[in-house]
């Protein structure tokens, strides 16, 4: 850390460069009153790096928390530190275009507000979502209804979308809570931000769908008189995202592709195991199509760089970063080396190490090569031991019993502690909160060794996840602050994704002796689907053939989701056959638990 140039301040002013105007205070609430975005809470990071902080982590929150209105190019504005993203605007002929409009509508609305106050009542006149995230759409109904306003984003944008929120929503929603430390407080030992922005709003999450989609790279555009060039890049932080260049304003968005922190080859709340070799190739050809006809690169996070040698050095050493670790992991995996192996030997090379935005601050090295290596290879690492374990309750059992009971396990536990090794100490601790979970000496002995974890850590999202299971090992657990499936989200399921996600509701065992088929005739649509269930296993076919249903129902779609979300009754409802069947299907679909145990059995 000593090799840290912590004195070189151009990250400062870049993050300063075209400051116009802060929204004072830095507070957005809902309409009933909630706060749901208080930036001002991290004030405390004017102050210097306490203890409790890695020095490196405490530059990067202080940086992230910079908030305003900032010019980036004639022209073009960006709103930053009003949610985890920043907010782009563009002005055209008759108005503006608004990029990424944050996680919640609130916070949109607040910042459009914001750009107003300063750049004058201009109508949103495009509407361009850079990614399939929820921070770069949830607020779009802070900004416009959509009527009269073309709404771009690449293709497949609304299939991932979707599909990322309600097929494991609770799941990810869970853990993001962990990760964004959501329950934490903003305090110099508390949340410090997650290395991307500050943390997730909690307001009211929307979704408008695209009237255009970017089908191909080089693909050209025409919104409120200002041209956009397009660069598709699949499957590189998102599975639907794209860069694009403003040739006239030679300003180049780049995304979430390239941002001041080594992003997540596979985020910690959970996601599909991104491509890091697609990922590199991309920004190779990212270089090679703009570089020469941009004079700023800006992202949906952090701040903008200005002068194309500088653009072209940040996205090379991003390039380099994410290709290096693909192909060094490839190397050592080929070698026979597992993922926790490969993370703990992987050393970046020192200009990269050098660099301030390839530390990670967001992804980290050590997960990411984890993720690498699962995307190649998988969880089982080959060893026939790894194969058939015990799962973590009676494993932790087993372990604590041939280390002679609890009380011994938490004593070896504070030796390990004193001798400053906390990954062990905390293994060790783990194993004793899971076969006794009502033990409070371990329960608290790892509540401490999570927050000193916590307090070492570059990495934001490794400190609030060490944070928040500290405090959850101390108190109850918390459901997560944002709900991400929204009713915008839900309507926008095709009868395809209702049905799967309906599938993943089954209860399978109390399903085992169920065998019934129902029709579902949408009369909205014409749309005509066929649900069995079998073996514990809902099966769906669309345009099914023949006859043969036990139940025939005729409904709109939005009548479809009441009836399976419990909401509604059976009253008037057009249909042929038994209609007890609907019933025995409700009957075996369980709801998620938004709040299930993490750091406890």
């Amino acid at each position: 850390m000593a090799d840290l140039p912590f004195h070189d301040r151009a990250d400062f002013d870049d993050a300063d460069r075209g400051f116009i105007a802060k929204l004072t205070p830095a507070l957005v609430k809902a309409a009933d009153g909630r706060v749901v975005w208080d930036n001002d809470s991290y004030d405390f990071l004017d102050g210097e790096c306490p203890p409790t902080a890695h020095p490196s982590l405490w530059r990067q929150a202080r940086l992230c928390a910079k908030q305003g209105l900032y010019e980036v190019a004639e022209g073009i504005y960006q709103v930053r530190g009003l949610d985890l993203s920043n907010m782009t605007l563009v002005e055209g002929t008759n108005g503006v275009i608004v990029i990424d409009p944050l996680v919640s509508t609130e916070c949109a609305a607040a910042a459009l507000k914001l750009y107003r106050d300063h750049r004058g009542d201009r109508p949103v006149t495009g509407l361009i979502y850079t990614h399939s995230h929820v921070d770069h759409f949830g607020g779009a109904r802070g900004v416009t209804d959509g009527t009269g306003v073309p709404v771009i984003a690449p293709a497949r944008f609304m299939e991932h979308a979707v599909s990322e929120n309600v097929y494991a929503g609770t799941a990810m929603n869970r853990r993001a809570a962990y990760m964004y430390g959501q329950h934490l407080p903003r305090t110099p030992d508390g949340q410090l931000g997650c290395g991307l922005g500050m943390g997730t709003s909690a307001g009211t999450v929307s979704l408008i769908p695209p009237t255009l989609d970017v089908t191909r790279t080089g693909q050209e555009e025409t919104v409120d008189g200002v041209t956009v060039v397009f660069q598709l890049t699949p499957g590189t932080e998102a599975p639907a995202e794209m860069n694009f260049l403003f040739p006239d304003r030679r300003a180049l968005c780049m995304a979430e592709n390239a941002t001041h922190n080594l992003h997540n080859v596979l985020t910690l709340r959970g996601a599909v195991v991104r491509d890091a070799r697609l990922w590199s190739r991309y920004l190779t050809e990212a270089i090679a199509l703009f570089a020469d006809r941009a004079d700023v690169a800006f992202a949906s996070h952090h701040w903008p760089t200005w002068g194309r040698e500088r653009i072209v050095a940040f996205l090379s050493q991003q390039r380099d970063l994410y290709a290096y670790l693909h192909d060094q992991t490839l190397r050592m995996l080929n070698r026979g080396m597992t993922g926790a192996e490969i993370a703990e030997a992987m050393q970046l090379p020192p200009a990269l190490e050098r660099a301030w935005h390839t530390h990670g601050y967001y992804g980290s090295v050590s997960h990411n090569v984890k993720a690498i290596y699962q995307r190649y290879l998988g969880w089982f690492d080959g060893n026939p031991a790894h194969l058939w374990e015990h799962p973590p309750v009676e494993l932790a059992r087993r372990y604590v019993e041939v280390l002679g009971g609890t009380s011994a396990v938490v004593a070896l536990a504070g030796r390990y502690l004193g001798e400053g090794d906390l990954r062990f100490a905390a293994t060790l601790l783990n194993h004793a909160v899971f076969a006794d979970p009502g033990d409070s000496a371990a329960r608290g002995l790892l509540a401490q060794v999570y927050t000193r974890l916590g307090h070492g850590a570059e990495n934001a999202t490794w400190r609030n996840f060490y944070l928040s299971g500290a405090r959850e090992l101390t108190g109850p657990p918390s459901k997560p602050a944002t709900d991400t499936v929204s009713p915008d989200l839900l309507g926008a399921l095709t009868a395809e994704q209702v049905f799967d996600s309906l599938s993943i509701r089954v209860d399978g065992p109390g399903a085992w002796n169920e065998r019934f088929t129902i029709d579902w005739h949408l009369t909205g649509t014409g749309e005509r689907h066929r649900t069995t269930m079998s073996n514990g296993a809902l099966i769906h076919e669309g345009n099914p053939s023949g006859d043969g249903a036990d139940l025939t129902l005729r409904l709109t779609k939005d009548r479809l989701m009441g009836l399976l979300n419990g909401e509604g009754d059976t009253d008037g409802l057009d249909h042929d056959g038994d209609l007890t069947v609907l019933r025995r299907l409700t009957a075996v679909l369980e709801q998620p638990i938004p709040d299930f145990a993490i750091v406890t059995p």
